[in-house]
Protein backbone atom coordinates (compact mmCIF):
# COMPACT_ATOMS: atom_id res chain seq x y z
CA UNK A 1 0.00 0.00 0.00
CA UNK A 2 2.55 2.15 0.96
CA UNK A 3 4.61 1.46 -2.22
CA UNK A 4 1.06 2.26 -4.22
CA UNK A 5 0.86 5.41 -2.54
CA UNK A 6 4.41 6.77 -3.18
CA UNK A 7 3.48 5.93 -7.29
CA UNK A 8 0.68 7.61 -7.16
CA UNK A 9 1.94 10.99 -5.45
CA UNK A 10 4.91 11.08 -7.64
CA UNK A 11 2.50 10.77 -11.07
CA UNK A 12 0.63 13.90 -9.58
CA UNK A 13 3.99 16.00 -7.91
CA UNK A 14 4.33 19.14 -9.98
CA UNK A 15 7.73 19.95 -10.85
CA UNK A 16 10.09 22.94 -9.00
CA UNK A 17 10.82 24.43 -12.23
CA UNK A 18 12.36 27.61 -10.76
CA UNK A 19 14.87 25.22 -8.62
CA UNK A 20 15.93 22.80 -11.44
CA UNK A 21 16.38 25.75 -13.51
CA UNK A 22 18.86 27.30 -10.88
CA UNK A 23 20.41 23.88 -10.07
CA UNK A 24 20.83 23.17 -14.15
CA UNK A 25 22.04 27.35 -14.84
CA UNK A 26 25.35 25.56 -12.57
CA UNK A 27 26.08 24.17 -15.66
CA UNK A 28 27.15 26.68 -17.68
CA UNK A 29 24.50 26.97 -20.32
CA UNK A 30 21.72 29.04 -20.91
CA UNK A 31 18.25 27.40 -19.13
CA UNK A 32 14.42 28.07 -20.98
CA UNK A 33 11.53 26.98 -19.34
CA UNK A 34 8.55 26.20 -21.94
CA UNK A 35 5.57 24.07 -21.30
CA UNK A 36 3.86 21.55 -24.13
CA UNK A 37 -0.05 22.31 -25.06
CA UNK A 38 -1.29 20.63 -21.92
CA UNK A 39 -2.39 23.32 -19.53
CA UNK A 40 -2.43 21.72 -16.28
CA UNK A 41 -1.39 17.81 -14.59
CA UNK A 42 -5.00 16.21 -15.26
CA UNK A 43 -5.10 17.27 -19.25
CA UNK A 44 -1.73 15.94 -19.11
CA UNK A 45 -2.74 12.47 -17.94
CA UNK A 46 -5.81 12.14 -19.81
CA UNK A 47 -4.35 13.94 -23.35
CA UNK A 48 -0.78 12.11 -23.85
CA UNK A 49 -1.13 14.08 -27.49
CA UNK A 50 -0.97 17.55 -26.02
CA UNK A 51 2.09 16.42 -23.59
CA UNK A 52 4.24 15.63 -27.21
CA UNK A 53 3.10 18.85 -28.54
CA UNK A 54 4.69 22.60 -27.92
CA UNK A 55 2.41 25.44 -25.81
CA UNK A 56 1.77 28.36 -28.64
CA UNK A 57 4.08 30.74 -27.07
CA UNK A 58 6.92 28.00 -26.75
CA UNK A 59 8.11 28.21 -30.18
CA UNK A 60 8.81 32.02 -30.02
CA UNK A 61 10.91 31.35 -26.97
CA UNK A 62 12.76 28.98 -28.41
CA UNK A 63 13.11 30.66 -31.82
CA UNK A 64 15.10 33.27 -29.32
CA UNK A 65 17.98 30.77 -29.17
CA UNK A 66 17.86 29.06 -32.76
CA UNK A 67 21.08 28.04 -34.50
CA UNK A 68 23.09 25.16 -35.32
CA UNK A 69 23.79 22.33 -32.77
CA UNK A 70 24.82 19.18 -32.22
CA UNK A 71 22.33 17.99 -29.77
CA UNK A 72 20.16 19.70 -27.34
CA UNK A 73 19.52 18.38 -24.11
CA UNK A 74 15.58 18.45 -22.65
CA UNK A 75 14.32 17.79 -19.14
CA UNK A 76 10.13 16.79 -19.26
CA UNK A 77 8.61 15.83 -15.90
CA UNK A 78 7.13 12.94 -17.57
CA UNK A 79 5.53 10.75 -15.18
CA UNK A 80 7.53 11.67 -11.86
CA UNK A 81 8.83 15.09 -11.79
CA UNK A 82 10.86 13.81 -8.54
CA UNK A 83 12.44 11.43 -10.91
CA UNK A 84 14.21 14.35 -12.94
CA UNK A 85 14.48 17.03 -10.28
CA UNK A 86 16.76 14.27 -8.49
CA UNK A 87 18.90 12.98 -11.15
CA UNK A 88 18.89 15.27 -14.16
CA UNK A 89 21.41 17.52 -13.10
CA UNK A 90 24.13 15.10 -12.20
CA UNK A 91 23.76 12.98 -15.21
CA UNK A 92 23.47 15.91 -17.07
CA UNK A 93 27.06 17.72 -15.39
CA UNK A 94 29.31 14.44 -16.41
CA UNK A 95 28.06 14.19 -19.85
CA UNK A 96 28.22 17.44 -21.06
CA UNK A 97 31.83 18.29 -19.53
CA UNK A 98 32.52 15.53 -21.63
CA UNK A 99 31.20 16.47 -24.80
CA UNK A 100 32.46 19.87 -24.28
CA UNK A 101 35.93 18.83 -24.09
CA UNK A 102 35.42 17.22 -27.40
CA UNK A 103 34.15 20.13 -29.16
CA UNK A 104 30.48 19.39 -29.24
CA UNK A 105 28.21 22.91 -30.05
CA UNK A 106 25.37 22.34 -27.01
CA UNK A 107 21.96 24.23 -27.40
CA UNK A 108 20.34 25.85 -24.37
CA UNK A 109 18.96 23.35 -21.55
CA UNK A 110 15.42 23.15 -22.29
CA UNK A 111 12.85 22.36 -18.85
CA UNK A 112 9.67 21.32 -20.38
CA UNK A 113 6.04 21.17 -18.30
CA UNK A 114 3.95 18.46 -18.72
CA UNK A 115 5.81 17.18 -21.44
CA UNK A 116 6.57 13.56 -23.01
CA UNK A 117 9.33 12.10 -25.14
CA UNK A 118 8.24 13.38 -28.47
CA UNK A 119 7.90 17.12 -27.13
CA UNK A 120 11.86 17.13 -27.90
CA UNK A 121 11.41 16.54 -31.94
CA UNK A 122 9.92 19.81 -31.96
CA UNK A 123 12.02 21.45 -29.50
CA UNK A 124 15.67 20.11 -31.49
CA UNK A 125 13.89 21.25 -34.92
CA UNK A 126 13.37 24.61 -33.72
CA UNK A 127 16.59 25.36 -32.21
CA UNK A 128 18.43 23.61 -34.89
CA UNK A 129 20.01 20.87 -33.09
CA UNK A 130 21.00 17.40 -34.95
CA UNK A 131 20.56 15.46 -32.04
CA UNK A 132 18.21 15.30 -28.96
CA UNK A 133 18.23 13.80 -25.60
CA UNK A 134 15.01 13.91 -23.46
CA UNK A 135 15.45 13.25 -19.73
CA UNK A 136 12.00 12.67 -18.22
CA UNK A 137 10.57 11.03 -15.47
CA UNK A 138 9.15 7.47 -16.05
CA UNK A 139 6.29 5.67 -14.98
CA UNK A 140 6.38 4.97 -11.41
CA UNK A 141 6.31 1.50 -10.36
CA UNK A 142 6.65 -0.53 -6.81
CA UNK A 143 9.97 -0.71 -6.49
CA UNK A 144 10.58 3.01 -8.08
CA UNK A 145 8.31 6.03 -7.78
CA UNK A 146 11.56 8.18 -9.02
CA UNK A 147 13.36 6.59 -12.36
CA UNK A 148 14.59 8.49 -14.92
CA UNK A 149 14.87 7.76 -18.45
CA UNK A 150 16.61 9.09 -21.29
CA UNK A 151 15.58 8.79 -24.87
CA UNK A 152 18.00 9.61 -28.02
CA UNK A 153 16.93 10.47 -31.23
CA UNK A 154 19.84 11.26 -33.99
CA UNK A 155 17.76 14.26 -36.88
CA UNK A 156 14.65 13.99 -34.97
CA UNK A 157 11.46 15.38 -36.96
CA UNK A 158 7.93 15.53 -36.94
CA UNK A 159 7.03 11.94 -37.61
CA UNK A 160 9.89 10.43 -35.70
CA UNK A 161 8.85 7.06 -34.41
CA UNK A 162 9.76 5.11 -31.05
CA UNK A 163 11.75 2.96 -33.22
CA UNK A 164 14.51 6.00 -34.24
CA UNK A 165 15.34 6.60 -30.53
CA UNK A 166 17.60 4.50 -28.47
CA UNK A 167 16.18 4.40 -24.20
CA UNK A 168 18.68 3.95 -21.28
CA UNK A 169 15.85 3.26 -18.39
CA UNK A 170 15.96 3.17 -14.78
CA UNK A 171 18.60 6.07 -14.20
CA UNK A 172 18.48 6.38 -10.37
CA UNK A 173 21.32 5.41 -8.04
CA UNK A 174 20.11 2.13 -6.79
CA UNK A 175 19.80 1.47 -10.55
CA UNK A 176 21.42 2.84 -13.68
CA UNK A 177 23.85 4.96 -11.66
CA UNK A 178 24.90 8.56 -12.91
CA UNK A 179 28.29 7.74 -13.82
CA UNK A 180 27.08 4.70 -16.05
CA UNK A 181 24.04 6.41 -17.72
CA UNK A 182 26.29 9.52 -18.41
CA UNK A 183 28.91 7.80 -19.80
CA UNK A 184 26.27 5.99 -22.01
CA UNK A 185 24.73 8.76 -22.94
CA UNK A 186 28.35 9.51 -24.39
CA UNK A 187 28.63 6.83 -26.34
CA UNK A 188 25.11 6.91 -28.34
CA UNK A 189 25.71 10.44 -29.01
CA UNK A 190 28.97 9.88 -30.27
CA UNK A 191 28.10 7.00 -32.47
CA UNK A 192 25.01 8.53 -33.29
CA UNK A 193 27.05 11.39 -34.62
CA UNK A 194 29.18 9.13 -36.36
CA UNK A 195 27.00 6.87 -37.93
CA UNK A 196 23.90 9.53 -38.61
CA UNK A 197 21.49 7.20 -37.13
CA UNK A 198 19.33 6.04 -33.79
CA UNK A 199 16.80 3.83 -32.99
CA UNK A 200 16.94 0.33 -33.41
CA UNK A 201 19.86 0.25 -36.48
CA UNK A 202 22.07 1.36 -33.68
CA UNK A 203 22.97 -1.03 -31.37
CA UNK A 204 24.08 0.04 -27.73
CA UNK A 205 27.42 -1.42 -27.03
CA UNK A 206 28.90 0.69 -24.09
CA UNK A 207 28.32 -1.68 -21.99
CA UNK A 208 31.12 -3.85 -23.52
CA UNK A 209 33.06 -1.00 -23.51
CA UNK A 210 32.07 -0.02 -19.50
CA UNK A 211 33.32 -3.45 -18.62
CA UNK A 212 36.88 -2.70 -19.04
Amino acid sequence: QLAHARARDAVHEALDEPKLAAELAGLGLPVVSIASAADDRQTYLMRPDLGRRLAANADATLAEHKGHYDVVFVVADGLSARAVALHARPVLSQAINVLRAEGWKIAPLVIVRHGRVAIGDAIATVLGAASVVVLIGERPGLSAPDSMGAYLTFGPHAQTTDAERNCISNIRPQGVDYAVASARLVYLLQTMRMRRLSGVRLKDESGRLLAY
